[in-house]
């Protein structure tokens, strides 16, 4: 591109010497075309070393490889994502993800968003999926799906000492959800009768959160997912429970987790589940999922079994 500029210079520099040998009039009307012409060439070396640049960064975003796979996640959504105590984002999704990165040759970027403008930063591009404990069911047309790899349940939370023995109980109580979450899904849809009973349904931002008004006694039971709340009571030493009829427990919905694109992002999508379902058959993902045993996972787990 350079040596290009470098003969047109000389070109435009020659045309010039010659308009020297003419009268001052006509020597000025000779460099005008001169100028013009000069600047056209440049500009048209310049557009074709852009539309250059632009075609092979293209082609490199084509191969896939080296590209950066960013994952949008829920920072407080243990054991699928969340900060350890050495500050670093960890938990079984995550690992999930670093391991299709590792085999993609691609470059994981864990980026933290609020899970009420998840949609948002999918929809701009700023993320490519969200994967972090992610509920298909009611979402199947809003996004590209991966098949699903987690059976989950939402329950209830409750002080061990609550006097709460049954969802019956939780009449005139102070409830905790989190926002947009498939819990309050379920409590504004099919069991909105049993929300309708609650003294309050406060919505919170991140589990953690909620969590800590249970401790203080600011709600007396929160709707959780169970791989979330099985997370929270082991992280503790006792005191709550999951709430449980007579026989079971009182699973307030069931649902299943898969990883969800952009609507219409078939091809990252199909490279992912591929990805996943590799992993599935060399037993890389049941020896994930075994990491994070003591929260209950391996009993949710649905793919490869």
């Amino acid at each position: 591109m350079k040596k290009t500029a470098v003969v047109l210079l000389a070109g435009v520099l020659a045309l010039g010497l010659m308009g020297c040998g003419s009268s001052q009039t006509s020597g000025a009307a000779d460099s005008e075309p001169a100028s013009e012409s000069s600047a056209a060439a440049e500009s048209t070396v310049a557009e074709s070393a852009a539309d250059t640049q632009e075609a092979a960064s293209t082609a490199a975003a084509d191969t896939g490889d080296g590209r950066k796979f960013v994952v949008g996640f829920d920072a407080e959504f243990p054991p699928y994502g969340y900060k350890d105590e050495s500050g670093e984002y960890v938990g079984f999704d995550l690992d999930l993800a670093a391991e299709v990165c590792k085999r993609q040759g691609w470059e994981l970027v864990k980026q933290p968003v609020d899970w009420d403008s998840k949609d948002m930063e999918l929809d701009s591009g700023a993320i490519d999926c969200i994967w972090n404990g992610f509920t298909m069911n009611g979402r199947e047309d809003q996004y590209t799906w991966s098949v699903p790899y987690v059976d989950n349940s939402q329950v209830f939370v409750v002080a061990e000492d609550s006097g709460i023995a049954a969802k019956a109980d939780l009449a005139g109580k102070a409830v905790g959800v989190q926002k947009d979450s498939s819990a309050l899904a379920a409590l504004e849809g099919d069991e909105k009768e049993l929300a309708d009973t609650f003294a309050v349904l406060n919505q919170y931002a991140d589990y953690n959160t909620a969590f800590m008004d249970l401790e203080a006694g600011a709600i007396d039971a929160l709707a959780i997912d169970i791989g979330v709340a099985n997370y929270q009571i082991s992280s503790r030493d006792g005191g709550y429970v999951i709430l449980e009829g007579t026989d079971h427990t009182e699973y307030l919905s069931t649902e299943q987790y898969g990883i969800g694109f952009k609507k219409g992002n078939e091809e990252l999508k199909d490279i992912v589940e591929a990805t996943l379902l590799e992993m599935v058959d060399d037993g890389t993902f049941m020896t994930i999922a075994e990491k994070y045993a003591e929260y209950g996972l391996l009993d949710s787990i649905c793919l490869g079994k």
